[in-house]
């Protein structure tokens, strides 16, 4: 009985597993999703007679794929433009770090059946440069996201990856989000998961300092905690060491209560010294932005204020008017702002702070600063062959034969042109490139190929900015930013025939992956097509047919 018993709970087990997709809901070059009853997507995507079934979820947070934009082979998802190709999955773009789960699936004639418990087994053979070694120096998101795609994509050799972080490599951008708000716990920030070192074969070398480099010898030369020195020469060297805060020389910045915000441990003592203290937040740029936000929702903090010198809030990213809306939605939710006045000091009670003296002489008490006041690429240890504002490098990243250079301390070439840029999908982004300029891979798109984005999450809206402009007072505005739905376009100047180098957006999600797409492939509408009404979303699949 109890065998008839299990035989039946294999079959419904079976049939849940299986799932029939009448092929006439999806158009050749399309996509659809279909959501199942567990939670589960399966998303479609057809090309011709031939179709491919994919999970439906973007492996970076979860958004719907089907919610997204197919143009041509890519997948582009809704949320932060992480792409797929749509033939088998494969990661095109960050911010996701991983391709699609494939699954098998059985034409029927006029429907599919889907079978989401056979997945499609896309690992490789690590049988590539198999006696040689890759340094990666520095366990941001460009460092990680090389030794991640070099496992990934087949390198064979040995990887060692050394941080002066205390901690495995993990998601930064979600520490002035998530963690700091509350929302997430310090284990699902680990990049790849708490064993993805061990895992994927690559030294971890924690607590570590490299005090030089020499990138001509393709060495290194490490301190550890007790100053004890060590020299290593590898066959590749990435050298990926990030930024640092900025600290205006403030009288008082060294007292205790004031931080920035770069690391876990930053976060870490922000929170526990926020818990019913006074916050003053000295800066009006995203992470400032994002602190305050985080902090407010935290609801632990007495109060939060913001400092800027300007009367705005991202004023080198967003016009006037969306700089108003998101102070509407900051001020909504409790948090004060001190405009038009700079830092003159920073009080103190003995070592511990107490206020923050402006410069028109006011004082605001203050129990704990906050400095979100710009970072520093960490380039002293390439100032032999650095350019004044970042290390100059080819579209493959590399600074000399076998060395390369990438994340915030690299002056590349994208499709924007020649630029240094601060943001984790371009971290992300470096790596992927330098990954395959190490396995000699020419199926990957170089950095001339692709386009900066990134995101900033303020009380659960998510504004999305996408490609690169000087200034946003050349800028075109549709829809409403005091009601959290505006798309907003950027030129470098008022001519007619100028094309658009960047957007940003909050609730036209499809509109922005368009733009990028156009973006991306050299086709940025002009500000004469916008103003007659041209359709982003039309043009971007038509020119990818």
């Amino acid at each position: 009985m109890s065998q008839v018993n299990n035989n039946q709970a294999d079959n419904k087990i079976a049939a849940k597993n299986l799932v029939t997709i009448n092929k006439s809901d999806i158009p050749s070059g399309g996509m659809k999703s279909y959501k199942q009853d567990d939670d589960s997507i399966i998303l479609i995507t057809r090309d011709e007679d031939e179709f491919f079934a994919f999970d439906g979820k973007c492996p970076h947070v979860g958004a719907d794929l089907g919610d997204g934009m197919r143009c041509g082979n890519r997948v582009v998802c809704p949320w932060h433009h992480g792409s797929f190709d749509s033939r088998d999955g494969t990661l095109l773009e960050p911010v996701a770090m991983r391709g699609l789960t494939q699954y098998e699936l059985t034409d029927e004639g006029d429907s599919l059946t889907v079978n989401t418990s056979a997945k499609i087994d896309k690992r490789v053979e690590n049988d590539k440069l198999t006696d040689t070694h890759t340094i990666i120096v520095g366990g941001g998101g460009a460092g990680f996201m090389t030794a991640n795609q070099l496992r990934h994509t087949g390198y064979g050799g040995k990887i060692t990856l050394i941080s002066k972080d205390d901690k495995a490599p993990y998601n930064r951008p979600l520490l002035s989000k998530a963690f700091l708000a509350g929302k997430m716990e310090e284990k699902y920030l680990m990049l790849g998961g708490s064993e993805w070192a061990s895992k994927n074969n690559i030294e971890l070398r924690l607590n570590q300092t490299v005090s030089e480099v020499l990138p001509n010898e393709r060495t290194i030369v490490m301190k550890d905690e007790s100053g004890n020195s060590e020299q290593q020469t590898a066959d590749f060297l990435v050298v990926a060491t990030g930024a640092e805060p900025k600290i205006p020389p403030f009288e008082g910045a060294d007292l205790d209560g004031v931080y920035t915000l770069r690391s876990m441990d930053d976060a870490k003592d922000i929170k526990a010294a926020s818990d019913n203290k006074h916050v003053v937040i000295v800066g009006t740029g995203f992470i400032g932005m994002e602190a305050a936000s985080a902090l407010t929702e935290a609801g632990k903090a007495a109060s939060v204020t913001v400092i800027g010198r300007s009367r705005r809030v991202m004023s080198n990213i967003v016009s006037e008017t969306v700089s108003n809306a998101l102070i509407k939605l900051h001020e909504e939710k409790g948090v004060k702002f001190v405009f038009g006045a700079g830092v003159d000091e920073i009080n103190g009670e003995g070592s511990k702070v107490s206020g923050v003296k402006l410069s028109d002489g006011s004082t605001i008490a203050a129990d704990v600063v906050i400095l979100g006041t710009g970072v520093a690429p960490r380039t002293e240890m390439l100032n032999e062959v650095n350019a004044p504002d970042g290390v100059q490098v080819d579209e493959h990243l590399q600074l000399r034969d076998g060395v390369y250079a990438l994340g915030d301390i690299a002056k590349a070439t994208n499709q924007m042109g020649r630029m240094r840029i601060e943001h984790w999908r371009v971290a992300l982004q470096h790596g992927i490139v330098t990954a395959a300029a190490i396995l000699n891979q020419d199926n990957v798109n170089t950095l001339e190929e692709r386009i900066p984005f990134f995101w900033t999450a303020q009380y659960g809206k998510s504004l999305r900015y996408s490609g690169y402009a000087a200034s946003p007072d050349n800028n075109i505005l549709f829809g409403s930013p005091d009601t959290l739905d505006y798309i907003e376009y950027y030129f470098d100047d008022d001519g007619e025939d100028t094309r658009a180098s960047a957007a940003s957006t909050l609730g036209r999600d499809k509109e922005l992956v368009a733009f990028s797409e156009l973006l991306r492939r050299g086709h940025g509408p002009t500000r004469a097509q916008i103003n007659v009404g041209f359709n982003l979303i039309d043009q971007a699949q038509a020119l990818s047919r």
